[in-house]
């Protein structure tokens, strides 16, 4: 993880769950209003009116376990391959990209992650 904020140049802290389906469901039906499991949800810290007063705590990422292994069956990657990309999708979002605002965005978003990923590859840290 903390590679992923090297890439960025981003220094801060990020608490990690790993969760099953139910537990997941739970949370994107609390706070997104979204009965359904989803693969990760981000918790940010420092947005709203009242940023945390701690900006070097970016927030929680919460990721399915379960939905990640039938993803990387899905997609024909290895499930250490699908973790990466989860976990790089939902910190993304604490840093302020949001790929649900618009087409350029999420466009925008999609391609940071791939350039994570690859770099990620590329030293090794990740197998295809």
């Amino acid at each position: 993880m903390k590679k992923v904020f090297e890439i960025v140049r981003k220094d801060g802290e990020v608490s990690l769950l790993l969760v099953d389906d139910p537990t997941i469901r739970k949370l994107n039906r609390e706070y997104r209003g979204l009965d359904r499991p989803t693969d990760v949800l981000s918790f940010a810290l420092n947005e709203g009116d009242s940023p945390d007063p701690s900006p070097e705590m970016w927030g929680d990422i919460v990721i399915s376990v379960e939905c990640a292994l039938r993803q990387a069956e899905t997609y024909g990657h290895s499930f250490e391959m699908e973790m990466a990309r989860l976990l790089i999708h939902g910190a993304l979002h604490l840093l302020g990209y949001d790929h649900e605002i618009s087409e350029s965005e999420d466009k925008r978003m999609r391609m940071r992650e791939a350039g994570i990923l690859q770099v990620l590859q590329e030293e090794g840290l990740i197998r295809p």
